[in-house]
């Protein structure tokens, strides 16, 4: 792959994540602000709301994975959003309880750290490999 064709790529997929994390954040504020729910819980919520809406821009814009088979694709991104939740929940509650961070700062600077060393890599050469 070339390194146009390369950072077209990742701008499609940048793209995907500001709107999937547009829902997550979204969710995890209205959760916790408006309806008391603990922040590991809006937290977790938020975080499968965000990566249903990704695998569905993924797929069909991003990285344009739609001649793929389906089911190959959903095993592969649940096995990635797996890791994704956990490592996003672990951290935020990791960065909060032990480094007193203050859980909307903890969510955002997670949010940042597993999209550019987790997320983007295993999906565009994992889940969406052409």
């Amino acid at each position: 792959m070339n390194i146009k064709a390369f950072i077209l790529s990742f701008l499609k997929y940048q793209t995907a994540a500001i709107i999937a994390t547009g829902v997550d954040f979204g969710l995890f504020f209205l959760l916790k602000y408006s309806l008391g729910f603990w922040y590991v819980a809006a937290t977790f919520v938020g975080a499968l709301g965000g990566a249903f809406t990704n695998f569905t821009i993924c797929r069909y814009w991003a990285f344009a994975g739609a001649n793929n088979k389906l089911v190959n694709q959903i095993t592969k991104y649940i096995m990635v959003a797996g890791g994704s939740l956990i490592l996003n929940t672990s951290l935020v509650y990791l960065f909060t309880e032990l480094f007193k961070i203050p859980s909307d700062y903890s969510r955002i600077g997670t949010a940042i750290i597993v999209a550019i060393c987790y997320n983007f890599i295993l999906q565009k050469y994992y889940v969406f490999k052409q």
